[in-house]
C-alpha cells in the first residue's frame, strides 16, 4: 500500500458523534458545560477515534471533525469577515433542509493568526503520530464560500461586487494553507460541494437567482483554487474532496463530471481527487480521461456512506478495473463516497456498519494494489 498521502484505503473525514460528544455538545450549548470541559470530552474521544482507524489499518487519522456542528460553516465563521447568521431557510437537500444558517461579510476577509482550527490539528498530531498514522485535516473550499453567498450576503461589507471578493479570498486561503502547514499539517483537503452543483442545471439555476455569473464559472474557480493553493509548499499534500450533498443520508446534486472534468482534473493544482461513484448519479468513468499522467490520484468513492449496506467487494473490484481502463490503476484509489457525519447529526447508520466500510475498504485495496 502506498506510505504517501493520498492512499489507496483513504477516507474523507468525518465520523458518527459518539453519544458522549454529542451530549457534552448539547450540554455545552445549554450552558451546562464549560468550554474546558467539552473539550476534554472531546480530546478523549478523538483519541479513541484516532486509535480505531489506525487499527483498520489505515495509514491516515482524521479527528472526525467531533468538534465540528458543520464541515463547512464553523471554518467559515471563524474567519475574519465572515459572520455565521440565521436564514429564513436552510440549504435544500431531497426531502429535507438543514437548519436555516447562511454565511454574511461584514470586513475584510482574512485568515486569522489563531483561528482556532489551528489549535485542532495541533491536538490531532502527535495523536495521530503516537498511533503511527498521518494526521489529515479537512477545511471548506474557498469556492464552497464563493457558491453559497446569497444576493444580499455583500450588502453591509467592504466589496461592492461579488467578484471583488474572490482576490481576498484566495490570499486568505494562501495563509491558511501556511498556516496549517506551519503547524504541521502535511495532508491537508479542501472539501467542495461546489464543483458538483456546476454538473447540475438545477443548482446552477439556484446559483443564477443568487448574483452568481455562471458563464465559465469552472474556469472562473480552477483559477481561484490555484490562486489559492499559489505558494504550497512542495511537501504538502493537498486533495479534494468533491460532494454531491451530504445530510442525514440525503443528498442535493445529480450529473456527471463531464461538464467540469478538464478543468478540475487537467487544470488545479490539487495533488488529489476524491470523487463519488456510488450510484448512478454520479455518471460513469469516462470524465477520469482528464486525469493527466503523472503523480495525481483519483480516490474512487465506491463505497456509499449514504446506508449501512455493504458493498460485495467483487462488484467494488470489477468497478475499480472499469476506471482503470480509462486513467492508469497506479493513479487510482479507493475510498468511501464521503463522510459519515458532515453535519453533526450524522447519516443513517450505525457506528458498527461504518467501521464495516471502513474494513472493507482497506482490504479491498489491500486485494486490488497489493503491499507494494
Amino acid at each position: 500500500m502506498s506510505v504517501n498521502p493520498p492512499f489507496r484505503a483513504d477516507i474523507v473525514g468525518s465520523f458518527l458523534r459518539p453519544e458522549a460528544v454529542s451530549s457534552a455538545r448539547a450540554r455545552f450549548a445549554a450552558g451546562e458545560l464549560e468550554a474546558a470541559e467539552l473539550r476534554a470530552v472531546e480530546d478523549e474521544a478523538i483519541t479513541a477515534l484516532v486509535a480505531r482507524q489506525a487499527q483498520t489499518g489505515l495509514r491516515v487519522a482524521t479527528d472526525g471533525e467531533f468538534r465540528r456542528s458543520w464541515w463547512h460553516f464553523d471554518f467559515f465563521g471563524m474567519l475574519d469577515g465572515v459572520e455565521v447568521v440565521e436564514l429564513d431557510h436552510g440549504i435544500q437537500f431531497q426531502g429535507v433542509q438543514t437548519r436555516p444558517r447562511g454565511l454574511k461579510i461584514d470586513g475584510p476577509v482574512g485568515f486569522p493568526d489563531d483561528h482556532p482550527m489551528l489549535e485542532h490539528f495541533r491536538f490531532l498530531k502527535p495523536v495521530a503520530e503516537a498511533a503511527g498514522v498521518t494526521p489529515k485535516f479537512s477545511i471548506p473550499a474557498p469556492t464552497v464560500l464563493d457558491f453559497r453567498l446569497e444576493a444580499e450576503a455583500l450588502a453591509r461589507s467592504p466589496y461592492d461586487h461579488r467578484d471583488d471578493i474572490v482576490e481576498d479570498l484566495a490570499a486568505t486561503y494562501r495563509s491558511a494553507v501556511q498556516a496549517f502547514y506551519d503547524a504541521g499539517c502535511r495532508y491537508l483537503q479542501f472539501d467542495d460541494t461546489a464543483w458538483a452543483y456546476l454538473c447540475s442545471d438545477v443548482e446552477l439555476a439556484k446559483a443564477a437567482e443568487r448574483g452568481i455569473r455562471t458563464d465559465h464559472l469552472a474556469e472562473r474557480y480552477a483559477n481561484l483554487i490555484n490562486a489559492a493553493l499559489r505558494d504550497k509548499p512542495d511537501d504538502l499534500v493537498v486533495t479534494t474532496h468533491v460532494c454531491r450533498g451530504n445530510f442525514r443520508s440525503t443528498w442535493i446534486s445529480s450529473g456527471g463530471y463531464e461538464p467540469v472534468a478538464e478543468q478540475l482534473l487537467g487544470e488545479t493544482a490539487f495533488d488529489g481527487y476524491f470523487l463519488e461513484y456510488d450510484n448512478e448519479r454520479s455518471g460513469g468513468f469516462e470524465p477520469l480521461r482528464f486525469l493527466p499522467k503523472g503523480d495525481k490520484v483519483v480516490e474512487l468513492g465506491l463505497i456509499t456512506t449514504k446506508t449501512g449496506e455493504l458493498e460485495a467487494a467483487d462488484d467494488v473490484v470489477r468497478r475499480i478495473e472499469e476506471a482503470a481502463e480509462v486513467a492508469p490503476l497506479e493513479q487510482l484509489a479507493l475510498s468511501p463516497q464521503c463522510g459519515f457525519a458532515s453535519t453533526e447529526e450524522g447519516n443513517v447508520l450505525t457506528e458498527d456498519q461504518q467501521w464495516a466500510k471502513i474494513d472493507a475498504a482497506v482490504a479491498i485495496a489491500g486485494r486490488v494494489w497489493g503491499d507494494a
